[in-house]
């Protein structure tokens, strides 16, 4: 599925305007062996993931992502982590924007992106690394800068999870769709789940406070685990 590629190329495009392409962004494409299929990326002021997942169901498909830059018209990908592809991470793509009518495209591609929102109205907008968590009552600290993340990254109303190693380019799963954070609770409203599709369409809530720039979410999890974990912000 090397077309996949193609998209992401596609996508690198959203940054021709004075600011840069901070948010979520959908497209929506015909796949010859998947049918329509929905791409959402999702751009914090560093990091990009982009994912692709079936309309009709949730249906997982690939995942790929990493930090980007932006010079110009030339945008760059250095990856992190490619469900379909491994041996890419490490790798950095590159890519020359064009602008179309109603979004951004690549001269010759079929996909166009369309900006679904701009870091609002969610207040846990970025790219954040899980830092510890807790195993009975005790609070375990765990290393950002270990080749195993589990990074989550949030626009204002979309977000996904990602678990990966970007020294063996494991990639150990992911999950995402729309959040909501108001009073307290975080929720999440799931679209696409890698590791079991059975999870597609459910709401989990969430307690969730800021404390010192770090989020701490406690709840249950999608298996009814009760859970505390700390996230901290990638700069």
């Amino acid at each position: 599925m090397r077309i996949f590629i193609s998209a992401l190329i596609i996508f690198a495009t959203l940054s021709l305007s004075a600011q840069p392409p901070l948010g979520a962004w959908q497209a929506n494409t015909q796949d010859a062996n998947y049918g329509e299929l929905t791409v959402i990326s999702i751009v914090s002021s560093g990091y990009q993931a982009i994912t692709w997942f079936k309309a009709a169901d949730g249906d997982f498909i690939r995942t790929l992502g990493g930090a980007w830059n932006l010079n110009g018209t030339h945008w760059s990908l250095s990856l992190e982590f490619d469900s379909e592809q491994p041996e890419q991470v490490g790798e950095t793509l590159h890519f020359e924007l064009v602008e179309s009518a109603n979004g951004y495209t690549v001269s010759g591609m079929n996909l166009e992106f369309r900006k679904i929102d701009s870091n609002a109205p969610g207040v846990l907008a970025g790219a954040w690394l899980m830092s510890a968590r807790k195993r009975g009552d005790l609070l375990e600290p765990r290393s950002t800068d270990q080749p195993r993340k589990t990074m989550k990254i949030l626009s204002g109303t979309r977000f996904q999870w990602i678990a990966y190693n970007t020294e063996t380019g494991q990639f150990m799963g992911t999950g995402g769709g729309r959040y909501t954070t108001e009073n307290g609770t975080y929720t999440e409203h799931i679209e696409f789940f890698s590791r079991d599709k059975s999870r597609v369409g459910a709401a989990l809530a969430f307690n969730y406070e800021l404390k010192d720039e770090d989020w701490h979410h406690s709840g249950l999890s999608s298996r009814g685990e009760p859970i505390y974990e700390v996230w901290s912000l990638r700069k």
